[in-house]
């Protein structure tokens, strides 16, 4: 079994940011409710606690139960886990006169200490508390000093206990990455190990001891997701793999032809099934965003099930669920509340008697990336945009028509293609057109036109969380606008969009 770090999870922002700062350094870790964590056993070789929106000085704060960890493995509080340290040990923790928030710079470091070992004097570190730590516990000794925080970073004495006030996981904390080193490979002795190839080796074993001689079916999308997923299943067990791929009339141009062609030259068993009439026959009429989510979803699942029905002994659902939707469902917090529907299938109907295997639950998107290239997958689909399961039909602004499709397709593929031809596609993390329900007059010609409007959209990211617009050079943008306008009837005006995520979400619906 791997050798692992254990993250707890008080709720914080910055906990998956934590998760990933430490794979980074070929360590294997898992985030865990701070009231619900595994049993210790010899393959976790550390645990981390994470920050918190809570302060340890409100009556219902959360209280882990350390009795099995602290002095026993290496510890390491971070921010409200440095606090809760203090305060439930002995020392004191206050509201600050003063709050903390973002870039500080260390001035005392205690280079013996050996969380601090190769971290420069005046390293930037990023802040993010309200309360402060007066007085720490008996038998501890501060580590770090800003100018005006006096506990930075403390150590117990006698035991691998370590607590940091500030986020050693935010990438504005310089040398951040050092000190989770010095814990994770220093302290817990942790062989980083944890690599793509040792991933899949380990994974294709598991999956070959889980589903033995049985039959899986799983929903190909064209997606990197599900196409990793197929390739770890297609290892495990071959032809005993059953994928469909369903056009629901809702893809990018020519997609469900090349992606089906790419999958087929990949060995994998795929069956592509037209339902676009299908899905267009649902939507007649509808307008409303989420109406619109649970027509393609409720369709797909059909679908999806008449098919699977014409396999017979299938006993598993693959599905290409990742980590961060796993860490989502069982969260501090509780579900997120209902944005919008689920991108793909939320989930399995009651019809469908199958159990279900997921190869990439332990993954984020980016090692989902890494993964596929140890597959050996093309790039053409490693590094494809992140696309909604409800595909176009959610970037249509009100009811979807065969004609609408066609159009945006059209926009579409001019737009993406001119982002592969101007070498920007892989420096973007999700592009898309949109078509909007308005239309506007222009001149083409000598005639004056009343057509479609559409926005570009095109955000920079690393996990899809939050997200930053693209800053395109203007001459792209005015080389891509007169070329949609130009060859595409029904549009004659283009914007591009400018928002970012908070307060704006990537997809418009």
């Amino acid at each position: 079994m791997q050798e692992m770090i254990l993250i707890l999870d008080f709720g914080s922002q910055y906990t998956q940011l934590i998760a990933r700062r430490v794979r980074e350094l070929n360590v294997y870790c898992e985030i865990h409710p701070f009231n619900d964590f595994p049993s210790m056993n010899e393959h976790i070789k550390g645990v981390i606690l994470s920050g918190s929106p809570f302060s340890v000085r409100q009556e219902d704060h959360p209280t882990p139960e350390l009795s099995e960890i602290k002095g026993k493995l290496p510890l390491l509080g971070v921010c409200y886990g440095a606090q809760y340290l203090a305060h439930n040990y002995g020392g004191e923790v206050q509201a600050s006169s003063k709050r903390e928030y973002g870039r500080a710079n260390l001035s005392f470091v205690d280079h013996s200490a050996p969380l601090m070992k190769g971290v420069a004097e005046d390293s930037q570190v990023w802040m993010s508390h309200a309360d402060t730590i007066y007085s720490l516990p008996e038998g501890t000794s501060i580590m770090c000093s800003t100018s005006d925080v006096e506990v930075g970073g403390y150590r117990f004495n006698d035991e691998e206990t370590y607590a940091l006030q500030f986020h050693p996981e935010v990438y504005h904390s310089t040398d951040g990455l050092t000190v989770l080193r010095n814990f994770v490979v220093g302290v817990c002795g942790c062989d980083q190990s944890w690599t793509p190839e040792s991933y899949v080796d380990t994974n294709v074993a598991q999956l070959k001891e889980q589903l033995g001689d049985d039959r899986v079916v799983l929903g190909l999308s064209g997606g990197v997701d599900s196409s990793v997923a197929a390739m770890l299943l297609h290892r495990a067990i071959g032809k005993n793999l059953y994928c469909i791929f369903v056009d629901n009339g809702l893809l990018r141009k020519h997609e469900f032809e090349s992606v089906l062609h790419q999958y087929e030259d990949l060995g994998l068993n795929v069956k592509g099934v037209d339902s676009a009439d299908r899905f267009y026959k649902e939507l007649a009429g509808i307008s409303d965003p989420e109406g619109k989510r649970k027509a393609i979803g409720r369709v797909f699942i059909e679908v999806f099930d008449d098919e699977a029905h014409r396999i017979t002994d299938v006993k598993w659902l693959g599905q290409g669920t990742i980590y961060p939707d796993i860490i989502e469902s069982k969260s501090v917090k509780g579900p997120s509340a209902t944005i919008k529907s689920h991108h793909n299938v939320g989930g399995l109907p009651d019809f469908m008697k199958l159990k279900v295997v997921e190869p990439l639950s332990s993954l984020f998107k980016d090692e989902v990336r890494e993964v596929g290239a140890t597959l050996g997958l093309p790039q053409s689909i490693i590094s494809r945009h992140p696309f909604p399961g409800p595909g176009l039909g959610i970037r249509i602004l009100g009811d979807v028509t065969p004609e609408k499709v066609r159009v945006l397709q059209e926009v579409d593929h001019i737009y993406v293609e001119g982002l592969k031809e101007h070498g920007l596609y892989e420096q973007i993390w999700q592009a898309g057109a949109i078509l909007l329900p308005v239309q506007s007059v222009g001149v083409m010609g000598d005639e004056r036109t009343y057509e479609n409007a559409v926005a570009l959209r095109a955000v920079t990211s690393t996990d899809g969380m939050t997200a930053d617009w693209f800053h395109f050079p203007h001459e792209f943008l005015a080389t891509i606008s007169n070329k949609i306008i130009n060859n595409v009837k029904g549009v004659n005006r283009v914007v591009y969009d400018i928002s970012s995520k908070p307060p704006a979400t990537i997809e418009w619906e």
